[in-house]
C-alpha cells in the first residue's frame, strides 16, 4: 500500500497496474494518458489537472478522490466505485462508464450530453446544473440526487427512479420516461389523479 506518495507532474502514461492500492496520494498534473488499472483502489487521493485520457479502469475503485479540471476524454471505467468523488470543470466526453457506483459522487455542472449512463447508481450524487440532454440513463437509480438545475431535456429516463424533489427541481422537455415516473412527475407538481 501506498500512503501520501508524491506523483505530482509524473509521466506514467501507458502503465498498468494491477492490485496496487493507493491513500492521500497526489496526482496532480500527472500524466496518466492510457493508464490501465485493475482491482486498484484510490482513497482520498488527488487527480487534479490531471490527464486520464484513454485509460481503461476494471474493478478498482476512487474513494473520495478529487478530479478538479482533470481530463477523462476516452477513458472506461467498467465494475468500477466512484463513490464520493468529485468532478469539477472536467473534460469528460466521450467518456465510457458501466456497472459502475456513482453514490455521493459530485458531478455539478458537468458536460454529459449524449453519454451512456444507464444502470448506473447516482444515489445521493450532485447533479446541480449538469447537463444530461439526451443522455441515456435508462434503469438509472438517482434517488436523493440533488438535480436542481439539471439539465435531462430528451433523456431517456425509462425504469430511472428518481425522488419528487428531483422531478420538480430539473428540467424534463421531451425525456422518455415509463409511466410510473410520468405519475411521480404529475403528483410532484400538484397534479391530482383520479
Amino acid at each position: 500500500m501506498e500512503t501520501g506518495e508524491d506523483y505530482r507532474d509524473c509521466d506514467l502514461h501507458g502503465q498498468e497496474w494491477d492490485q496496487r492500492h493507493f491513500t492521500d496520494c497526489d496526482f496532480t498534473d500527472a500524466d496518466l494518458r492510457g493508464l490501465v488499472t485493475t482491482g486498484c483502489t484510490f482513497t482520498n487521493c488527488d487527480f487534479s489537472r490531471a490527464d486520464l485520457g484513454e485509460s481503461r479502469h476494471r474493478t478498482s475503485a476512487f474513494r473520495s478522490c478529487k478530479f478538479d479540471r482533470a481530463t477523462l476524454m476516452f477513458s472506461e471505467f467498467v465494475g468500477c466505485s466512484l463513490i464520493g468523488s468529485t468532478f469539477l470543470d472536467c473534460r469528460l466526453r466521450p467518456w465510457t462508464v458501466r456497472d459502475t457506483d456513482l453514490t455521493l459522487v459530485a458531478l455539478a455542472g458537468a458536460a454529459l450530453r449524449k453519454t451512456t449512463l444507464s444502470g448506473l447508481r447516482f444515489r445521493e450524487a450532485n447533479l446541480t446544473d449538469a447537463d444530461l440532454r439526451d443522455t441515456d440513463l435508462r434503469d438509472a437509480d438517482l434517488t436523493d440526487a440533488r438535480l436542481r438545475g439539471t439539465q435531462l431535456d430528451n433523456a431517456d429516463l425509462r425504469g430511472a427512479r428518481i425522488t419528487a424533489d428531483g422531478l420538480v427541481h430539473a428540467s424534463f422537455r421531451g425525456a422518455r420516461v415509463d409511466l410510473d415516473t410520468a405519475i411521480a412527475f404529475a403528483v410532484a407538481h400538484g397534479l391530482r389523479i383520479d
